[in-house]
């Protein structure tokens, strides 16, 4: 097993790599896709874009909030599930 600061830190960079870290691939694989699917479905990507060259409302119209609202739950959940299984609480 990892060590349990690095997975943390692993799956704060990305859901999924902490889980891959201790062995958990399924885990892993089933956050990762999810993380995937949030970034397309709200088109995250071209948000960052678009609002780096200065495009703000063309950003703000391509949002979909309804999947974005997703991001801050996934990361957090993956970090709990993390904690949760290597017995920090």
């Amino acid at each position: 097993m990892a060590n349990n600061k690095e997975a943390l830190l692993w799956s704060i960079a990305l859901p999924g790599f902490g889980q891959f870290l201790n062995g958990k691939l399924i885990k892993g694989i089933v956050f990762m896709f999810l993380e995937f699917l949030i970034n397309v479905k709200g088109h995250f990507n071209t948000i960052i874009i678009s609002s780096f060259q200065g495009h703000i409302k063309e950003a703000i119209e391509q949002a979909d909030y309804q999947w974005l609202l997703f991001y801050p739950c996934l990361y957090f959940f993956s970090m709990f599930i993390l904690f949760f299984h290597v017995g920090c609480f």
